[in-house]
């Protein structure tokens, strides 16, 4: 798939430059059509499922969702808005929401196409989930603490 052409050059987030949400608000409006709007849409379903969610902007242009790591990402292309669940093949998804990278060991991702309808619930509970595996990974990779003596 090609990506999709732009003329905005990504910055780095700085106190100079635009910050990430700045920089996703741009491409969505750049895009102009009915992929800004979808973006758009599961932008605000990921903020809904998780409003502790952090967007950053990565790899020269691609929107990123974090919490304790990566949940997912949001590349647009001709003909899809790609959703990459970082940790996607450790969620459940007994809906079927993965539709694409299902051969891999660690992501998988929605594609989205023109007119294709999202099934808010189960996408919301798909972000939730991808929040809670980063989080109790999170937890269980710290070491434990040993109590004072005394």
């Amino acid at each position: 798939m090609e990506r999709a052409a732009t003329n905005m050059k990504p910055k780095a987030s700085t106190k100079e430059g635009p910050s990430p949400s700045e920089l996703i608000d741009a491409r969505i409006a750049e895009l102009g059509d009915w992929r800004g709007e979808m973006l758009a849409r599961v932008r605000k379903l990921i903020r809904q499922a998780d409003p502790e969610v952090v967007e950053t902007w990565k790899w020269r242009g691609v929107p990123v969702w974090e919490h304790d790591g990566i949940i997912c990402t949001g590349e647009t292309y001709k003909a899809a808005v790609k959703l990459t669940f970082a940790k996607g093949a450790s969620l459940e998804d007994p809906l079927g929401l993965f539709n694409a990278s299902l051969e891999g060991n660690a992501r998988r991702a929605i594609d989205i196409h023109e007119g294709d309808k999202i099934d808010e619930r189960a996408f919301k509970a798909l972000v939730r989930a991808a929040v809670a595996l980063n989080t109790a990974k999170r937890g269980a990779a710290r070491p434990a603490r040993k109590k004072p003596k005394g």
